[in-house]
């Protein structure tokens, strides 16, 4: 299928911070840091940007004012994760609502989350009680939500929780490189193994990281972006996914989720097909979503992850190098680098295609596979791609 917009949009810089347990910062504080980052790396100024897109941690009305940028012909404040910020951005430029988009989020373990338990900080953002994100007819998606589906999963195709381990091994062993990565501690399988259940299957490991942080984007027309400083990284195509049972509680099984319908539409749309990815970036807020994006993505059927892992697992690296080529979740994910809600996975894309995550980086990296977002309510699926 021919879409009009593909390959019309790209990330055109890049800004973020290090991301700790507690940075000691205000939310505020961070995101513009990051914001500042990303108009210089791009070599614009404040001037340049007439678009403004963030989460719902920060209002784009503040980050005009403390930034000063004149005029805005559109903003968006938006839900999470991060891929709807990526996509509506490259609408409303397509649209020709705007030029340049600033697009930012920042993470913030307030009051009411982790902050408040500091003897148990997982407790409280993981398990049952009042501190949850949102309330819907679910009552709670985080760790409550999961971990039947978990349990299901490990059941139904006969797997131990290796699996999810596998995910966490990876990730950490990946953040070992990362500078600016929360948990950067090697992990061992029998560490995760031992570690405490926090709402079984689930451990502390099977889970993102609550931190502080901010991530933030350039992106513009990919003509724009040619005469940029920055190698293009370009949307090639983008689709999200939600079915009509969005709610944990509502789900038939986990190969009935909104995943499916998010990855059939983007390989409809995108001419990159899955054998040409060479850096894969699964959503990983639970290991359980990580090993499904591997099957649904394609890389192997239904219940074969355990298997498909073991058989492209680098014993040297502890971490999975798909045909010996595709790394995944180079940046540590959501479980390492902190639980960044989609964006660190967007921003490390970004690096690796353009050549430059330094220790990380896959060799000639040309197409990234970005899958933010869950089971429920919010999966969704993004190419990016070099020219």
């Amino acid at each position: 299928m021919t879409l009009p917009i593909k390959d019309r949009v790209a990330i055109a810089g890049l800004g973020s911070t290090p991301f700790s347990r507690d940075a000691g910062r205000a939310a505020g504080a961070m995101v513009l840091d990051a914001c500042v980052g990303a108009v210089r790396d791009a070599g614009l100024t404040a001037s340049d940007i007439d678009g403004l897109c963030g989460s719902n941690v920060v209002p784009a009305r503040y980050v005009q004012g403390a930034l000063g940028i004149p005029e805005c012909t559109w903003h968006a404040n938006l839900t999470i994760p991060f891929q709807h910020q990526i996509i509506e951005s490259m609408n409303a430029i397509h649209a020709g609502m705007c030029s340049t988009v600033l697009a930012y989020h920042g993470v913030y373990r307030a009051s009411g989350t982790s902050r408040a338990a500091s003897a148990d900080p997982f407790r409280a953002r993981y398990g049952a009680g009042p501190n949850v994100l949102f309330q819907t007819p679910d009552t709670f998606e985080g760790a409550v939500g999961h971990s039947p589906w978990a349990r299901r999963y490990l059941d139904k195709y006969g797997v131990g929780r290796e699996v999810f381990g596998k995910v966490a091994i990876n990730n950490r062993s990946n953040a070992v490189l990362n500078e600016r990565a929360a948990m950067r501690q090697p992990l061992t399988m029998e560490d995760y193994l031992s570690a405490r259940l926090v709402r079984e299957p689930l451990t502390l490991y099977d889970m993102d990281l609550p931190v502080d942080g901010a991530d933030a984007f350039i992106i513009t027309s990919a003509e724009r972006a040619r005469d940029l400083p920055h190698r293009p990284v370009l949307i090639h195509a983008a689709a999200l996914g939600q079915n009509d049972r969005p709610f944990s509680a509502q789900m038939l099984d986990v190969d009935c989720t909104g995943q499916q319908i998010a990855i059939r539409q983007l390989w409809r749309h995108s001419d990159v097909r899955l054998g040409d990815v060479d850096v894969f970036f699964p959503y990983d807020g639970f290991s359980i979503i990580t090993v499904r994006w591997f099957e649904t993505a394609g890389y192997c059927d239904d219940g074969e992850a355990n298997a498909f892992f073991d058989a492209h697992w680098e014993t040297s690296t502890d971490r999975i190098l798909i045909d010996g080529r595709v790394a995944v979740n180079t940046h540590g994910g959501s479980m390492s680098e902190g639980a960044t809600q989609g964006s660190g996975h967007f921003r490390e894309a970004a690096a690796q295609l353009r050549g430059e995550a330094g220790v990380r980086q896959v060799p000639n990296a040309k197409h990234a596979l970005v899958t933010p977002g869950g089971f429920f309510f919010n999966a969704g699926a993004v190419m990016l791609r070099t020219e």
